[in-house]
């Protein structure tokens, strides 16, 4: 599924975030940001056509999601957020960095609860929150490293 390649992001943004913070930057912005944005604009897209083609009736979740309108409109929403706010953050906008930051712990804690079966009104599929959760606590880590924060004045 689509999904398959945010593993692939999570090792990769592991290994970004233990470089040595002041030594790699690119356009004057931290190589980990850079790396944070171009994951991010591709979730972006991604949860945006699949949000968009699963309202259009193109691609259907019924069989994973128990309520198929709402995870639609919810991969939909969630695409256009990340894509918006990813494009904050490359352009070194405070609420870029506040936004990305509200939209992981959201996906974590909608997600936490999916997984725990407490509370799906979203009707996220576990396989997709179990493969979220990770992603989401190291964009959030990174953005909470103090040379970032700064940088965002946060």
């Amino acid at each position: 599924m689509f999904y398959e390649t945010e593993k692939y992001d999570f090792c990769l943004l592991i290994i970004i975030m233990t470089i040595k913070k002041t030594d790699i930057a690119f356009k004057g912005r931290y190589l980990g940001i850079t790396f944070l944005v171009i994951v991010q604009f591709i979730v972006g897209l991604i949860h945006m056509f699949f949000g968009a083609a699963m309202l259009s009736g193109i691609f259907s979740v019924s069989s994973y999601s128990g309520t198929p309108i709402i995870y639609s409109a919810y991969t939909l929403v969630y695409g256009c957020l990340t894509f918006f706010f990813t494009y904050l953050v490359w352009t070194t906008k405070r609420l870029g960095w506040i936004g990305t930051v509200a939209v992981s712990f959201f996906v974590i804690l909608a997600d936490t609860l999916t997984v725990f079966n407490l509370f799906n009104v979203l009707g996220i599929p576990k396989f997709a929150a179990i493969g979220e959760i990770p992603f989401s606590i190291v964009i959030i880590v990174y953005l909470l490293q103090d040379h970032v924060r700064s940088k965002y004045i946060v």
